[in-house]
């Protein structure tokens, strides 16, 4: 069980404002989003990941690289998944769910320009229709 030991222990540091920011990559943000949904309900879950991941980009000095859509929509994506498979291990978790490990996961749904726009950064927005 020591991948849900390392999910709390980065948890702790993203709420806490310690991480370093260089150090926060795609596979810390889903280690955190997984740990937070098993902690919290979807809203509080989503809420808390929200404001941490604009603190971090605000705290690098690039406050425009939150972007709310994509952030709301990876937290929908891996609620989903567990609802699945409610196991509650990470490791096992990540290794049935490899393609959240990709950072153009969400390509499936969303046009890489729809994730781009100035509104997809401030407001959540529905996948295009085809």
């Amino acid at each position: 069980m020591r991948g849900n030991e390392d999910c709390a222990d980065v948890t702790l540091k993203f709420i806490a404002h310690a991480l370093d920011n260089g150090a926060f990559h795609h596979a810390e943000h889903v280690r955190v989003a997984f740990d937070l949904l098993r902690k919290h309900d979807f809203i509080d879950a989503a809420s808390i990941y929200a404001k941490g991941l604009r603190r971090i980009a605000a705290d690098a000095g690039a406050p425009q690289k939150f972007n709310l859509t994509m952030t709301y929509a990876f937290m929908s994506l891996i609620a989903e998944r567990m609802l699945l498979d409610p196991s509650g291990d990470f490791d096992g978790f990540v290794a049935a769910n490899t393609d959240l490990m990709s950072k153009d996961v969400l390509a499936k749904w969303y046009g890489n320009d729809r994730l781009q726009t100035e509104a997809a950064r401030s407001i959540f927005l529905l996948p295009a229709m085809a």
